[in-house]
């Protein structure tokens, strides 16, 4: 068990480190996050320290600095919050909300969809990632070492992000990520119609941004995707593969477990409208 514990503790720590939020405060071993609620991740509460204040009191300095950002309250309930501390949230009209799984892989059981070649590109580029990885049925999949504003403004049109604010906070939130990236999208007659964020942390991939447009669902591009992060992450010397994905989300966690993905464990959020 402690193993498993400490396993979930890595994989806490590195995906807070691989998306970070517009502005972050620490308060009292909680880290505070905000972002104008762009995701619950982003804009929320994660206890990453034990208190030493009143948690009554703390709660209430976390509504009030969530009210003046006008923003819901959030916080995120980890394996390792006690029991009683979900009770005294939902008992003071928290709301449960975005239940989601954690899936790792250690990448010796990795069952990749299998390409047909790959294109390398070498001008101005130093990231040894290959330009284009050929799929059956002319999938194409583009990869790249840096988050690009085209790659974010076509990002914002397959999640459906259209709220000016986040519009204008967000591309700096994906261009302050530390880590190395892996950037991969697929293209259907010069629009990009599938996307996919691989992040590099101690070892680890992480799986991000992972969208296919709904009209080109069921043609194997997330498969091909993930896929090819994954494959050219283990290059780079990746050992274990991470994902997020939301509960109820049963077609992409088919998608996931075909890679070789298992369940770790489950978080979910606490959040309470303030006005």
């Amino acid at each position: 068990m402690d193993n498993i514990d400490n396993y979930i503790h890595l994989i806490e720590e590195i995906s807070l480190n691989a998306w970070p939020s517009h502005k972050m405060e620490l308060y009292d071993g909680w880290l505070i996050h905000f972002s104008y609620n762009y995701t619950h991740r982003t804009n929320c509460v994660n206890l990453v320290a034990p208190s030493t204040l009143p948690l009554e009191e703390k709660i209430a300095f976390c509504e009030s600095e969530y009210l003046n950002a006008h923003t819901p309250a959030i916080f995120k309930i980890s394996p390792f919050e006690p029991e009683t501390f979900d009770t005294l949230l939902e008992n003071q009209g928290y709301e449960k909300q975005h239940i989601t799984d954690v899936l790792t892989m250690p990448l010796t059981s990795f069952h990749p969809y299998s390409s047909i070649s790959a294109e390398y590109e070498f001008y101005q580029r130093n990231s040894g990632l290959p330009s284009f990885v050929a799929y059956p049925n002319n999938v194409l999949v583009q990869l790249c070492d840096t988050i690009t504003d085209d790659w974010i403004t076509s990002l914002f049109r397959l999640n459906g992000t259209t709220n000016p604010t986040h519009l204008r906070i967000v591309p700096s939130m994906f261009k302050a990520i530390p880590k190395q990236t892996i950037v991969a999208r697929i293209e259907v007659d010069g629009r990009m119609v599938a996307s996919g964020l691989g992040i590099l942390d101690r070892n680890h991939i992480g799986l991000y941004a992972i969208y296919v447009e709904a009209s080109c669902r069921r043609k194997h591009f997330g498969q091909a995707i993930c896929s090819t992060i994954i494959s050219e992450a283990m290059k780079l010397g990746a050992s274990h593969a991470y994902l997020q994905v939301k509960a109820n989300n049963h077609g992409a966690r088919k998608l996931y477990e075909r890679l070789g993905f298992q369940y770790l464990y489950t978080y979910w959020f606490r959040a309470k409208k303030l006005f």
